[in-house]
């Protein structure tokens, strides 16, 4: 890749009514803002727009936001997200060196609140966010818990584009709950369930398996996927357990899970959980019980927690394949070494996904921001939504990426399947290529 603009945003219908002189040509060629030039000569009619437009003066920055867990135990995810959108903002001049970069003659800022990941922080993130109206759009949450119901309801309602980098649960793109103006690049869960299940029963010939998870949207909803494919496949579940982010001790919970002598333990919750997970149960499991996480699971405090593997106990994690996308000339040549020179290894497995969201959005400004010939843009946020909506045959770093009226843009996805301690972040071991790696698409599990 040696331009940004890999993207084609397919003529906006929607956006036709709202902006007359950002439309493509008869013939559905890309709309305004090609090459990073606004278009220019008509007004935006805001008036026409339920929610308004964003104007941004000659001179004054393109404001956007963060919304990312950056504090607390799940910093590691939030951070390395942050990370993303900051390269891509520095990638705007097609460089990268260290310098933020231009979007349209305009410098491009970045407000960062910490969704806690929480539903309370996603809370007060989002309605801190909400409350400046020159913000443009926003990459997050980290966490599910922190946007189903609340921050993709709160900015939802303000018309302002939440675009997601990592989460997952699959309530967020369902037909009942889908807010407009949600939108991400994280995979849907109900692929990863599947595949963790097929790890399981397939490839390890494991045929009884327990859950546990913690009170998050994510764990719930991932180990219920794990759960319904596990059985289609002909496999027993065992026991289901529950406990809180905050327990410190699972003794309790692990000893109910060994009782009903389950092969695999699948735990998909956020560390400190997972390592706890793993340094308790593998002294009440039966020997050689293995023991799965997911994502959340895999980031670098793990093995901060943890040290050298246990003897005699497995344990695996699953995160998107960072292989299926390593192999890649920018990614590999380009990305990953500024990455690497501006803040070290990656942390965990989603700054690719937040670096492809950020250079979405920027693509889709660039088609709808207007110019008034003084370099004064007008940016209607309903035309950004249906830009981004229209996002078709993406070429990003984490995969082809077209984006489904339910806001899920990760339509076909690689989940890898590693075994620690040889985890693609920054305390595993090399080598850190994945022991089983699939890809399923949205129709495969919907």
């Amino acid at each position: 890749m040696k331009n940004r603009k890999y993207l084609s945003i397919l003529a906006l219908v929607g956006a036709l009514t709202l902006v007359a002189a950002a439309c493509g040509d008869d013939d559905g060629g890309e709309t305004g803002g090609t090459g990073g030039t606004p278009a220019t000569g008509a007004a935006v009619d805001c008036e026409a727009d339920e929610f308004g437009c964003v104007e941004i003066a000659a001179g004054e920055p393109i404001q956007l936001a963060s919304l990312l867990s950056i504090s607390g135990e799940t910093a590691f995810l939030g951070t390395d997200s942050n990370h993303g959108v900051e390269l891509a903002i520095d990638y705007l001049d097609e460089a990268f060196d260290a310098t933020p970069g231009q979007l349209l003659g305009h410098d491009v800022t970045l407000q960062q609140e910490d969704d806690l990941c929480s539903p309370e922080g996603g809370q007060a993130g989002a309605t801190a966010i909400a409350a400046n109206p020159d913000i443009v759009a926003v990459i997050g949450t980290t966490c599910s818990g922190s946007a189903l119901g609340v921050a993709d309801t709160i900015l939802g309602d303000k018309g302002i584009l939440l675009f997601s980098p990592s989460n997952t649960n699959p309530g967020l793109t369902s037909e009942e709950a889908h807010q407009p103006f949600y939108f991400r690049t994280a995979h849907n869960d109900r692929i990863q369930g599947a595949i963790v299940a097929d790890f399981v029963y397939n490839e390890l010939g494991l045929t009884t398996a327990a859950t546990i998870n913690d009170e998050s949207p994510y764990a719930d909803g991932l180990a219920a996927a794990f759960r319904a494919n596990f059985e289609d496949l002909g496999g027993t579940i065992t026991d289901t357990e529950q406990v809180t982010s905050t327990d410190t001790d699972l003794g309790p919970v692990f000893t109910n899970i060994a009782a009903t002598e389950p092969e695999v333990v699948y735990g998909p919750n956020f560390d400190p959980v997972c390592s706890l997970s793993y340094t308790q149960g593998s002294g009440i499991l039966a020997k050689g019980t293995v023991q799965i996480g997911s994502d959340g699971c895999l980031v670098s405090s793990f093995p901060e927690t943890v040290g050298d593997p246990i003897a005699g106990a497995d344990y695996y994690a699953s995160l998107p394949d960072v292989t299926a996308y390593e192999s890649g000339d920018f990614y590999k040549n380009e990305y990953l070494p500024a990455y690497t020179d501006q803040y070290g290894k990656p942390t965990a497995g989603f700054n690719a996904h937040a670096f492809d969201a950020t250079s979405i959005l920027f693509d889709a400004i660039e088609a709808v921001a207007v110019d008034d010939g003084s370099g004064n843009l007008t940016i209607s946020r309903t035309a950004l939504r249906d830009a981004v909506q229209s996002t078709t045959d993406y070429q990003g770093m984490v995969g082809v990426l077209t984006c489904t009226p339910l806001g899920d843009c990760a339509t076909a996805v690689s989940i890898g399947v590693y075994e620690y301690d040889h985890w693609p972040v920054e305390g595993g071991v090399d080598p850190t290529d994945p022991v089983f790696s699939k890809t399923l698409t949205l129709e495969d599990v919907l």
